[in-house]
């Protein structure tokens, strides 16, 4: 009798192990919350845009659980907006200058307007810095007629930059130069090996490109004319003058005059307003923290962050953000 109790019990048992065996195995199974992919594309890994990228993404990952953002490096402004054209990235580094063409469809975006680009964050003015060989005999952008000149990679913001400053000033760029497209770290080593007379660099100062360049290279930092800052600023709103103080660069004995345009972190109206809304608000609430490993962004005015976008819409997630700390 004894021996019959014990077989039923062991044959219910057998028949409950495995129900409860599934009903497990489908409780782990159970599909995870799905995470935002977040790519963004930044500039080359020699600048400061880069690691500020990596800094922000890194952020993002630690305090969002419902992000995964991936900065990469990339050719730079134009490339970037590209990307978030053909909605391969969410986010991107750009100045305000090509933005507005991109958004508009006009210069280097010529009938390929994105009316969906959107600023996310605005970050500092971003200054145009010309160095040129001490024995070049180069003191203003004229006298770059027939100099071998580093205008920046090809796609870049940089070789935008050095276009409409010099055809403004009457150079025929680029036929009128021996131009070398190239980036920062290979117009360092043309410089140092007296291949190069000069380079354009558009970075966030003190720029350790530009340092090199006037350290070791023999360099000297050009003044822009302040009338031709006037004329640029006539034709393209973005632009203001921007004064890099003595002493920010070795051998840099006085003040140098030159243009700047506001860097932002943009994105697409496509990007969930949500998703936006929480990066945006991580981002400020970060602020102090990465701004104690990143340099950029000492230059960074909180207050200033949706000024002077050169007319461009903020994406409405970002907008809800600065709307709650009084900013819109």
């Amino acid at each position: 009798m004894k021996k019959s109790r014990v077989l039923v019990l062991l044959v219910i048992a057998a028949l409950l192990i495995p129900s409860a065996l599934f009903a497990a195995g489908a409780q782990e199974s159970e599909p995870k919350a799905q995470k935002t992919v977040i790519n963004f594309p930044t500039a080359a890994t020699t600048g400061a845009i880069y690691p500020l990228g990596a800094a922000m993404s890194n952020m993002w990952n630690t305090k969002l659980p419902n992000v995964r953002a991936s900065a990469q490096a990339s050719a730079g402004g134009i490339a970037n907006l590209n990307m978030i054209a053909d909605g391969e990235a969410q986010l991107g580094v750009a100045v305000t200058s090509i933005m507005y063409e991109s958004f508009n469809g006009i210069g280097s975006f010529e009938g390929r307007a994105n009316p969906n680009l959107r600023v996310m964050i605005g970050l500092y003015a971003n200054p145009n810095q010309v160095v040129v060989t001490g024995n070049s005999g180069i003191n203003s952008l004229t006298d770059l007629v027939g100099k071998r000149f580093a205008s920046g990679a090809p796609g870049s913001t940089t070789e935008v930059e050095t276009s409409i400053h010099l055809q403004t000033s009457g150079v025929n760029y680029p036929d009128a130069l021996k131009v070398q497209y190239v980036g920062f770290t290979e117009a360092i080593d043309l410089m140092r090996n007296k291949q190069l007379d000069g380079a354009w660099i558009m970075a966030g100062v003190p720029n350790a490109a530009v340092t090199e360049m006037l350290s070791t290279a023999g360099g000297k930092l050009l003044n822009l004319d302040a009338n031709l800052i006037e004329k640029l600023n006539e034709e393209f709103p973005w632009y203001g003058p921007y004064t890099i103080p003595a002493g920010t660069y070795p051998n840099q004995d006085s003040d140098v005059l030159t243009s700047a345009i506001k860097m932002t972190v943009c994105t697409d109206a496509r990007v969930d307003d949500d998703v936006i809304y929480e990066l945006t608000k991580s981002f400020w609430e970060n602020f102090d923290e990465l701004m104690a490993t990143q340099a950029p962004l000492k230059k960074v005015n909180p207050k200033d962050t949706v000024k002077d976008l050169a007319g461009l819409p903020v994406h409405e997630g970002a907008a809800r953000y600065y709307r709650e700390i009084g900013l819109m």
